[in-house]
């Protein structure tokens, strides 16, 4: 059986539930729900050391409004 792929999250809110999470495809921006919007993580070169092994890092870039 496979894991899935994850990705260890890198600046945004300190407020975030998570700071490694599934990642689908691998490489494509991130775009995680959070409050009132989204906050989006791109792929960087760089990896970290976490708990659950050595894994991709994705950066912060932006916060977008959910319209209501």
């Amino acid at each position: 059986m496979t894991r899935p792929a994850k990705a260890f999250l890198e600046g945004g809110p300190d407020e975030l539930p998570e700071r490694v999470v599934p990642i689908t495809p691998p490489g494509v921006e991130l775009k995680i729900r959070f409050r009132s919007g989204y906050e989006h993580f791109k792929a960087t070169p760089r990896h970290q050391d976490t708990a659950e092994g050595r894994l991709p890092v994705y950066e912060w870039w932006e916060h977008t409004e959910i319209a209501e």
